[in-house]
């Protein structure tokens, strides 16, 4: 049976919080998994977050993402590849429904293997404002950073934005699963 360890929880406690960031995570656990309950000051009604590991931000990563886009039942693909960074999805931006938070999550599998490149798969959803707007949506992302290095620390920010109050960020390490 899996356990899961709380590694870090932050709640933002101030207006605007430009990036969560968990450094000397231990090398103990068999998994990684983030959550996060997050708002921005982005003048859009979602943003996409982005991750770097160890605080590399040479152009070592790529990223595939799913959208649906709840209104229309748009679908939607990207690539990203060479990037300084994970585009992670989505979380609320300030024009989204008062006090709605996007819920986001991410699974970081054998993040201490310094054999081959370390992957992570992401779900999110953000929006929530009229039925008339492309407001709302479902994101399903895989991201690989190309480093065989273990991975010892994360960073999230927003693009262009800040986590709001209330922001909470969750880092667990698993085992047995």
């Amino acid at each position: 049976m899996a356990a899961f360890t709380v590694i870090d929880h932050t709640e933002t406690t101030a207006a605007t919080t430009t990036a969560w960031e968990k450094t000397s995570i231990p090398s103990s656990y068999d998994h990684l998994l983030l959550v996060v309950s997050a708002r921005t000051d982005y003048g859009g009604y979602y943003v996409f977050p982005k991750l770097i590991f160890n605080g590399d931000t040479g152009t070592n990563y790529s990223d595939t993402e799913l959208r649906t886009i709840t209104v229309g039942n748009t679908v939607t693909s990207a690539r990203n590849t060479a990037n300084a960074y994970i585009q992670a999805g989505t979380v609320n931006g300030d024009n989204a429904e008062a006090d709605c938070f996007g819920v986001w999550k991410g699974w970081i599998p054998n993040y201490a293997n310094t054999v081959g490149y370390k992957s992570i798969l992401m779900e999110s959803t953000a929006g929530g404002d009229v039925a008339t707007h492309a407001t709302f949506n479902i994101n399903i992302t895989s991201g690989l950073w190309h480093s065989t290095a273990a991975i010892d620390a994360i960073k999230m920010t927003a693009f262009s934005a800040s986590f709001l109050t209330y922001s909470t960020f969750t880092l667990y390490g698993v085992t047995g699963a």
